[in-house]
C-alpha cells in the first residue's frame, strides 16, 4: 500500500485512524492536538480521562467520535532540544508505536500529521525525512494506506540544502517556451509545437510523434533485441521487465508506491492503459536509465519533456542515481507536481 503526502485539514481526512500530536497529558493543548478534540467533540475528551497520559515516544488509541475516521492514534512527540537528546529515536517511535496500534486494531488506512514539527520546535525538513523513513520502513512488511497530511507549504523550503539542487536543476532545463508561459507572456506556436510543449498535453495525452520517436531503439547495441518487443504493450513490457530485474511482483509494486489492487488489473489486463505518473512509478523501481523509462512511459501513451518541471525532477533523480520512490515525491510535493504510485 503506498505512502501519500496531501496538503489538507487533518480532522477533515477521511481514514480508518488519524493520528492526534498529542501532549502527555491526553487532554488536549493547542494545534493539531486542539483542533482534533474540538472536531471529535466531548466523548473524546472523557475516554482520553480514563488513559492516565502517555509517555512521549508512545501512543494510545481512542474512538474517533464526531471525526471522520474510525479511532484516534494519541502520540507523544518530543520536543526539539537541539537534536542531542534522544529526539530522533522518540519521533521514530510515535510513528511506528502509532502504526503498530493502527495494524493491531485491524486499521487498512491512516493519517498522520507532521508530529513535533510545530510548537515542539522539530525542525520541519528533519521531521519529514524521520516519518518518511519510518513509514517506509513499516510499509515494507505490511499492507496499509498511509497519508502524511501537511497543512501549507511552510513544510518545504525549495531553497534549502535538501531541494535546492533539484531547484537548480529545473531552473537548467526548464524550456524557455514554458518560462515564459509562467510569466504569462504571450508567444505565437504553432499547433505541433504547442502540443509539443503543452504541459497539460505532456501529463495527460499521448506524446508528439517526436517524442515516440525519440523514445525508439536507435541503430547500435541490442537494437535487433529491442526490435522484437515493438509491438508490446504496456503491461507486456512491464511484466518482462519485472521478469529481468529478478524481483517478484509484490517486490516491485511495493518498490513503486503501487497499491496491489492497481498491480493486479495491471497484471491482468495487456492492454491497460495507465497513468503517467503510475507508469514511471515502475520506471523508478525497475531503476531504468532515461532511455528505458521513456520507452517504458511511451508504451502507456506518454512523453517526457522539458516543458514539463514534474518530467525534469523525475529527470534529475534518474540521472543522479536515486531511485528512492519516497524522496522523489518528496520533492514533488514540495514544487507542487503530482506524486508517482498510487
Amino acid at each position: 500500500m503506498p505512502l501519500i503526502f496531501e496538503r489538507n485539514d487533518i480532522t477533515k481526512v477521511q481514514c480508518d485512524a488519524v493520528v492526534n500530536a498529542a501532549n502527555n497529558t491526553l487532554m488536549g493543548g493547542g494545534g493539531v492536538d486542539g483542533a482534533i478534540h474540538r472536531a471529535a467533540g466531548s466523548g473524546l475528551l472523557k475516554e482520553c480521562m480514563t488513559l492516565g497520559g502517555c509517555e512521549t515516544g508512545d501512543a494510545k488509541i481512542t474512538g474517533g467520535y464526531d471525526m471522520p475516521c474510525k479511532y484516534i492514534i494519541h502520540t507523544v512527540g518530543p520536543v526539539w532540544r537541539g537534536g542531542n537528546s534522544n529526539e530522533e529515536s522518540l519521533l521514530r517511535s510515535c510513528y511506528r508505536k502509532s502504526l503498530e496500534l493502527a495494524r493491531e486494531n485491524g486499521c487498512e488506512s491512516i493519517a498522520f500529521p507532521l508530529i513535533s514539527a510545530g510548537v515542539y520546535g522539530y525542525p520541519k525538513e528533519q521531521a519529514v525525512s524521520v516519518a518518511v523513513d519510518t513509514i517506509s520502513e513499516f510499509l515494507n512488511d505490511n499492507d496499509m494506506t498511509v497519508k502524511l497530511i501537511v497543512f501549507g507549504k511552510s513544510a518545504f523550503d525549495v531553497t534549502s540544502e535538501r531541494f535546492g539542487s533539484v531547484a537548480q536543476y529545473i531552473d537548467d532545463n526548464y524550456s524557455e517556451a514554458a518560462k515564459a508561459r509562467e510569466k504569462g507572456r504571450s508567444f505565437l506556436f504553432n499547433q505541433s509545437f504547442a502540443k509539443r510543449f503543452s504541459e497539460d498535453a505532456a501529463i495527460g495525452s499521448a506524446p508528439a510523434l517526436s517524442e515516440a520517436a525519440a523514445s525508439m531503439p536507435s541503430p547500435g547495441a541490442e537494437l535487433d533485441e529491442r526490435l522484437k518487443y515493438l509491438d508490446e504493450s504496456f503491461t507486456q513490457m512491464l511484466l518482462r521487465l519485472i521478469d529481468e530485474s529478478g524481483m517478484t511482483d509484490v517486490e516491485c509494486y511495493k518498490k513503486a508506491n503501487i497499491d496491489r489492487k492497481l498491480f493486479s488489473k495491471i497484471r491482468s489486463d495487456m492492454s491497460y492503459h495507465p497513468k503517467k505518473q503510475t507508469a514511471l512509478a515502475f520506471a523508478i523501481a525497475l531503476e531504468l536509465d532515461m532511455e528505458r523509462t521513456r520507452e517504458l512511459v511511451s508504451k502507456a501513451g506518454y512523453s517526457l519533456t522539458h516543458a514539463n518541471k514534474f518530467d525534469i525532477i523525475i529527470e534529475y533523480f534518474i540521472q543522479n542515481g536515486n531511485y528512492n520512490v519516497f524522496e522523489i515525491n518528496e520533492a514533488l510535493f514540495a514544487f507542487d507536481q503530482v506524486l508517482i504510485g498510487q
